[in-house]
């Protein structure tokens, strides 16, 4: 049984492995009475006095053990792991690409509007980008209500609503995740466009290995629509002309 979980476990994805394995042990710490919440939130000031961790850590702690705590870790562990299978398979090094630009200028932000734990931000931002490079696909909310896969990050701002009430922190992970997908999906297909982040290609060679080809650049099967991952089912190729024409 043991076996079982630990090869379960390994087969998750490294940096979805990684960042959901440290986000609960930080909730069990915090919920122990380890470590006090107040020495893992962001504050720009403490930062530059040198507790430079206040960077990493307010990306770790989603509140105490709760039902909001059990969703985020849901909604993280699964949508993480969706496009780290998917768009971002094999490409390792984009991926933590992707996470390190969102979650640079959600501090940015954050530095502004005085949010001190961003755990919920970042998520949302994961969660917009799989739905955005997945537009067709149905999916399925705990079998309760079927929608298409881009109002799912409005489903995160609900259950913000419902669970802590503020949806600041949800609707900034929206904004960030978008200007991800416009400067990496939909920018450089346009007319004189070009990839304005690129990974650099010492992750390159580090996360993914040195078969990658170095000139590589996202192909057309990695902008939206070209993925069906995710709960429900995928719109037919005549549904998906009624919809845009729509």
């Amino acid at each position: 049984m043991a076996q079982h979980i630990r090869d379960e476990f390994f087969q998750i994805p490294i940096v979805t492995r990684v960042y959901t394995s440290a986000c609960i042990l930080t909730t069990i710490a915090v919920q122990l009475n380890v470590v006090s919440p107040l020495l893992l939130l962001y504050h720009p000031q403490l930062v530059f006095k040198g507790e430079v961790w206040r960077l990493f850590t307010c990306f770790l702690f989603f509140g105490f053990v709760g039902i909001g705590f059990f969703f985020n870790m849901i909604f993280l562990y699964r949508f993480c792991r969706k496009l780290e299978e998917g768009s971002f398979a094999g490409k390792t090094a984009d991926f933590l690409v992707m996470l390190i630009f969102g979650s640079t200028l959600l501090l940015s932000i954050s530095t502004f509007i005085h949010l001190f734990f961003l755990g919920d931000a970042l998520t949302t931002m994961i969660v917009y980008v799989w739905s955005r490079r997945n537009p067709y696909v149905r999916y399925t909310f705990f079998g309760l209500f079927t929608f298409q896969a881009p109002y799912l990050p409005w489903i995160l701002v609900l259950l913000s609503v419902l669970f802590n009430g503020s949806i600041i922190g949800d609707l900034v992970g929206i904004v960030v995740g978008h200007i991800y997908y416009f400067i990496m999906d939909v920018f450089p297909n346009k007319p004189g466009g070009f990839l304005l982040l690129k990974t650099p290609q010492f992750m390159r060679h580090f996360f993914d290995g040195p078969q990658n080809d170095p000139n590589y650049a996202p192909l057309p099967e990695d902008r939206p629509g070209g993925f069906a991952w995710g709960e429900g089912r995928q719109l037919q190729p005549e549904q998906q002309q009624q919809q845009q024409q729509q």
